[in-house]
């Protein structure tokens, strides 16, 4: 099964995508924890990417794809993976598309975690006072005006993912505002639902068309071979009877229509009599 987590930052995904792991077996690939891990070893993609997660900013494109894809060809991946994290843009979306096909895989399903943002900055400053009571060292991206950078960023970049994935028929939305448990069960419910999705329309098109290929060429004679008798008497049944015509019968012309005179004026006009003259 491979699955993608969307949502925020602070909307849980960390938690929700170590509960599919232990259900179903397969592995998490978390971008931000393999650049984390980049970061940590000084690589060269590790300093590039280290300035921008500290201002709450999106890796470019061909950092995390090589690394996704790099990470896909493990053999702890071959039984399926969980995304969190990527992609964060519809591009790398894109990418990720490509890069799958290529592979001949697809993702079986896109989880939205749906949250409230002003809750999200109110669970990340918990959060940060309860590490520092308890000593842990805090990461550069725990904190509250970070975290209020990257939902905009998420707003503006991530969020248009919801409409290609809606569009795509993988898109399964969740509320993240429930308890872990709760969570954790939606999305169970969404992934047995992404199960039984429609198989793409495209591919279905190719194969009924040769299907009906199939059909139309086992009801095609022989080549070389003129049809049966049979099949001949048989159109001509279907064909459409001709309307038979009345022998004789002419048509009438049309009423030739003339146009009327005005009428004549009923005062009759007095001539004057020969010889004669009129007077008042």
């Amino acid at each position: 099964m491979r699955i993608v987590l969307l949502g925020p930052p602070g909307a849980g995904k960390g938690t929700q995508a170590k509960e599919l792991v232990s259900k179903y077996g397969i592995v998490q690939l978390s971008t931000g924890d393999m650049l984390r891990a980049a970061v940590a070893a000084a690589t060269p993609i590790g300093l590039k990417a280290k300035d921008i997660m500290a201002r709450g900013g999106l890796v470019p494109d061909e950092v995390v794809v090589g690394i996704v894809s790099d990470r896909i060809d493990q053999p702890d991946a071959r039984n399926g993976f969980i995304l969190d994290g990527f992609p964060r843009t519809v591009p790398q979306a894109e990418a990720l598309d490509r890069m799958l096909a290529k592979k001949k895989l697809r993702l079986d399903a896109v989880i939205e975690l749906k949250v409230d943002p002003d809750i999200l900055v109110r669970r990340i400053e918990t959060r940060v006072e309860q590490m520092k009571l308890r000593g842990e060292p805090l990461r550069a991206d725990d904190n509250p005006e970070v975290l209020k950078q990257r939902l905009a960023a998420y707003g503006i970049q991530t969020a248009p993912l919801v409409t290609y994935y809606k569009g795509s028929g993988a898109l399964r939305t969740v509320d993240g505002m429930a308890s872990i448990s709760e969570v954790a069960g939606a999305i169970g419910r969404a992934l047995a639902d992404a199960a039984f999705r429609p198989v793409d329309k495209a591919k279905a098109g190719t194969k009924s068309a040769a299907k009906s290929g199939k059909a139309a060429s086992a009801r095609k004679p022989a080549s070389g071979k003129p049809a049966g008798r049979k099949s001949t008497v048989s159109a001509r049944k279907k064909a459409p009877a001709k309307p038979k015509s009345v022998k004789g019968a002419r048509r009438k012309p049309a009423a030739k229509v003339t146009p009327r005179r005005p009428a004549k004026s009923s005062k009759k006009s007095r001539k004057p009599a020969p010889g004669r003259r009129l007077t008042k």
